[in-house]
């Protein structure tokens, strides 16, 4: 049963950093493309990065640029979001997303685009 788990979620001070992981059992992440989202209270889910299958191509909301950082460990079947210089703004519950695809350098930012994904993570930025 194909599965992804988030973790690492929580609170932190404006400034602090954090790192989210994903997950995956059941399929493997070289043939999967995976995308971050996040959900603010009273507000649509939003495309944080994404990673292609190989992870040889990324792309990251402009919001997030320059202090996100997303990875993926394909021995470990784990993807990573690395947030720091966090902001107020950056608070929500984050998701992560995959998709299956041959095709490589490539990555998606609308939630639309993907079929399987996790439960979510909570992260607070609040002093």
């Amino acid at each position: 049963q194909l599965q992804l788990v988030e973790s690492g979620g929580g609170l932190v001070q404006p400034g602090g950093s954090l790192r989210l992981s994903c997950a995956a059992s059941g399929f493997a992440l070289d043939v999967y493309a995976i995308g971050w989202f996040r959900q603010a209270p009273g507000k649509e889910r939003e495309g944080v990065s994404c990673i292609s299958n190989s992870g040889g191509s990324t792309n990251y909301a402009d919001s997030v640029k320059g202090r996100f950082t997303v990875s993926k460990d394909i021995a470990k079947n784990t993807v990573y979001l690395q947030m720091n210089s966090l902001k107020a703004e950056d608070t929500g519950v984050y998701y992560c997303a995959a998709v299956g695809t041959f095709s490589d350098y490539v990555c998606y930012d609308s939630p639309n685009d993907y079929d399987y994904w996790g439960q979510g993570t909570q992260v607070t930025v609040s002093s």
